[in-house]
């Protein structure tokens, strides 16, 4: 589990923010558990990536863009139109 996350709870769902260096194999242990969306930091100036769990799978959404609002409100569409949210 990653300890200690900011969570922007603006709208729905809550989006776990996972600062960069964080390894994907510690988002998908994270999700496995928590099954909560994360928005995952972009490492070296990248782009921001959702994830979150479905089913019995974490599923990565990238490309949400370089601002974190801007990723957070994509992801969260993302989320409602999935049917995840």
């Amino acid at each position: 589990m990653l300890d200690d996350l900011g969570y922007d709870d603006s709208d729905s769902p809550a989006i776990g923010l996972v600062p960069a260096g964080i390894s994907w194999d510690e988002v998908h242990d994270h999700l496995k558990i928590a099954h909560s969306p994360l928005l995952v930091e972009p490492d070296d100036g990248g782009e921001y990536a959702g994830a979150y769990w479905s089913g019995a799978r974490m599923v990565v959404a990238r490309e949400l863009g370089t601002d974190q609002e801007q990723a957070l409100e994509e992801f969260r569409e993302l989320l409602h139109e999935r049917g995840e949210a």
